[in-house]
């Protein structure tokens, strides 16, 4: 069975879906219906990259279209699709015979789609006759979108059908034109003359009624167009640009252009100036006749019309669909400079065919800032032109792509270097960038500009986290794309909003964001112990530029650190939720006292300007009361030698006469310790050759704290301050030197030794 026929078996909304794909395709369903086995036996998918199959291929189908037309005229009924068959080869001769790849692009893009809705189909089929849910989530202006789309759609297939009846009376009245002429030539005194004159006269009165029908037509559909194309400039598209706001700040937004691309401004501007390009080569015809007719005109009017489309609204559909971001960092919109840089700009249109022309500037500068002497400035390295990728050419779509873009400083003064004047620092100095083309299509130059989101330009890479949080607090704080003097005088930020920010900044790093508790933990760290944190606001400079109280950084500085610990180190062990993270001393103490023995907690140092991580664990006194242990935080050079997970599986503390035990049974609240971290512990080392065995002796790293017997015992909470130990092989004890342990307080583990061994004893052996 074809692909065709199993399409025709599936429910009423999928065979829509399939009317809808050939109601704008230029391939015709009756054509698709008549010629399915061989159209779906063919390998369009080569013929769009080789002219030579293309041209094969297109030979065939003119071939193929005339076996079909001589069928079709052996059988009674059959005039309407005689004439579709002959009008479409007609069409395709015109259009395709130069260019047959576009052509086979038009058949490899209709089966694709095809086998897309079919796939969709038989799926749903098999899930039983379910409404699909995004459909029941349609917004009332979605409803009304598709409702002015699909009276668009109505109206243009209702105008290309006056098109071909015009064209076929045009046809009919060129021929018996010049039969007359001729006529006239032969025989002038021929008194039939005289009545076809004025039969013609009748026709071409005709024509150009039904011309003007059409231009009305196809103002209506221009007009149409233009109010649809006006509520996504000004409502849909606007929110697609504060998506990629919060996108680009880590916020889990669907930013695809696909959408509004090819169901709306595709859907329009393809139909409406297809229209007004046949109508455009509509004039009225060059007659050899002299009698009076009606007036033709209208075509000056389409095109202002067309103009109107394409130099009105198409200019706010030329957007920057990938921010600049640089290629040795993840976090757009911070830019190094003499570090290259891609940016990726995008008009959302996709037009009939190919003839169109587009190549995009670029340039940086600060157009709505007054020129300040002595204000640092920068420039791109060399002019920049990008021309549409061709890997897009087939779509007809302009994605023009800018890569390897570089900044430089301008140097000032007797110093040779640029400077700033001090009023902000270089990380609160926002730059725009512009991008600028003249598009070409069809006879129409269109000038269009759009611009970045503002990025912060840096010199060094010791400014990256502060051009960060200057990226951060201008997207969750301003809307205003332009908006370059936002640090002057910063707004407040209130804690929803920054606390969603927060939020977005570990889920992009290790795909878990913060959970309500984690939050409620930073807010009281910020704000206090409060009832209500919702109506809490911070400013700028506390976010990122006041240290917090005892210390000497920031919040954010703090915040960062633990982001790149966690990238770096805890990531896997973060996103499984087994990091408590956010809890002060009073906290833990709270949650870890009625715990049983064991039972411990992960959370972040609050004194680390790195970042660093420790565990806090329940221990039971002689007296019989809890106490709450805590060791000392592991920073990125430990967790860079062991990982967490290890640690924790082999951590060992040293009780009365060196006894050996790990205090660690149950991660917070009850959940034993392997159950979770297990995952987490490094695979053991394959067993080696039988010498090897016998020659070395197997060890591993592990972490031992000493718990001292003369130690005070006071029933407040304690922090273990001893040091952690590495334990490493013997015969590297030269670094063991290095790192300024102590050797005779290491254990060197052993599956066929007495663990308990001391190591000179093991040394001896």
């Amino acid at each position: 069975m074809s692909q065709w026929e199993r399409l025709q078996e599936l429910e009423f909304a999928y065979l829509q879906q399939v009317d809808e794909l050939y109601s704008g395709n230029r391939l015709p369903m009756e054509v698709r219906h008549y010629l399915a086995h061989w159209i779906e036996a063919q390998d369009w998918d080569q013929a769009v990259n080789k002219v030579s199959l293309a041209t094969i291929l297109f030979q065939n189908l003119l071939e193929n279209l005339d076996i079909q037309y001589s069928r079709f005229s052996q059988e009674p009924n059959k005039f309407v699709l005689q004439h579709n068959f002959r009008l479409f080869k007609h069409n395709i001769q015109a259009d395709f015979q130069e260019k047959p790849m576009e052509l086979a692009w038009i058949m490899s893009n209709s089966l694709k789609e095809e086998k897309k809705i079919l796939t969709m189909g038989l799926a749903q089929g098999q899930q039983g006759n379910l409404e699909q849910a995004p459909q029941s989530q349609k917004t009332e202006r979605q409803k009304d979108i598709e409702q002015k789309l699909n009276e668009l759609k109505n109206a243009v297939q209702i105008m290309e059908q006056e098109v071909r009846f015009l064209e076929e009376e045009q046809d009919d009245f060129d021929f018996r034109l010049k039969n007359h002429s001729y006529q006239a030539n032969c025989n002038p005194s021929d008194p039939a003359l005289k009545t076809e004159q004025q039969n013609l006269q009748v026709m071409l009165n005709n024509l150009d009624k039904n011309r003007k029908g059409v231009l009305s037509a196809t103002k209506s559909i221009v007009q149409k167009a233009e109010a649809l194309l006006e509520i996504l400039v000004n409502e849909e598209l606007v929110e697609w640009k504060r998506r990629q706001q919060t996108a680009c700040i880590g916020a889990p937004e669907d930013t695809s252009l696909d959408n509004l691309e090819n169901c709306h401004y595709s859907c329009i501007t393809g139909r409406a100036v297809e229209p007004v390009c046949i109508t455009g080569r509509m004039v009225e015809p060059v007659c050899a006749v002299t009698w009076e007719r009606g007036g033709g005109g209208g075509t000056d009017s389409l095109q202002l019309w067309g103009n109107s489309v394409l130099n009105g609204k198409k200019k706010r559909a030329f957007v920057v669909e990938s921010q600049p971001i640089s290629v040795m960092s993840k976090r757009p919109l911070v830019l190094k400079t003499s570090t290259q840089f891609s940016v990726r700009a995008r008009l959302l249109v996709k037009l009939p065919d190919s003839s169109h022309r587009m190549n995009v500037t670029a340039s940086i500068g600060r157009p709505v800032l007054p020129t300040i002497p002595g204000k640092r400035k920068t420039y791109l390295s060399s002019a920049f032109v990008s021309a549409c990728t061709h890997a897009h050419t087939h779509t007809h779509t302009c994605i023009p792509e800018l890569c390897g873009l570089t900044l430089k400083e301008q140097k000032a003064g007797v110093s040779g270097k640029g400077y700033n004047d001090g009023s902000l620092s270089v990380t609160e100095e926002l730059h725009l960038l512009w991008f600028e083309t003249d598009f070409e299509y069809q006879g129409w130059l269109v000038k269009l500009e759009t611009s970045s989101l503002p990025v912060v330009i840096i010199s060094n890479v010791s400014q990256h986290s502060s051009g960060w949080a200057s990226i951060l607090w201008y997207n969750t704080v301003c809307t205003d794309g332009l908006n370059l003097l936002l640090f002057n005088n910063s707004p407040v930020a209130n804690w929803p909003q920054l606390s969603e920010m927060l939020s977005w900044q570990f889920l992009s790093t290790s795909q878990r964001g913060l959970n309500p508790d984690q939050l409620a933990m930073l807010a009281e760290k910020l704000f206090g112990i409060q009832v209500n944190y919702s109506e809490c606001c911070i400013s700028w400079s506390r976010f990122s530029k006041e240290n917090l109280p005892n210390m000497q950084f920031s919040f954010w500085t703090w915040i960062d650190g633990i982001l790149v610990l966690i990238k770096n180190h805890l990531e896997e062990i973060w996103k499984d939720g087994l990091i408590m993270g956010f809890v002060n001393k009073e906290k833990e103490k709270a949650l870890l006292k009625p715990m049983e023995t064991g039972t411990f907690l992960l959370r972040f140092s609050e004194s680390s300007r790195e970042g660093a991580i420790t565990f806090s664990w329940v221990e039971q006194q002689a007296n019989g009361r809890n106490r709450i242990r805590s060791v000392q935080p592991y920073t990125k050079l430990d967790l860079s030698s062991l990982p967490l997970g290890e640690i924790i599986r082999n951590y060992q503390l040293l009780a009365e006469e060196n006894v050996p035990e790990n205090p660690l049974k149950f991660l917070y609240p009850n959940i034993p310790k392997d159950d979770v971290f297990g995952k987490h512990y490094l695979q053991k080392d394959k067993a080696g050759s039988e010498s090897n065995c016998k020659k070395y002796l197997k060890t591993k790293l592990i972490m031992v704290s000493e718990r001292h017997l003369d130690e005070p015992h006071p029933p407040e909470l304690m922090d273990v301050q001893d040091d952690h130990f590495l334990m490493i092989d013997p015969m590297n004890s030269i670094n063991v030197l290095d790192f300024g342990l102590e050797f005779q307080n290491q254990l060197l583990l052993h599956e066929d030794q007495d663990p308990l061994m001391p190591v000179s004893e093991l040394l001896l052996q």
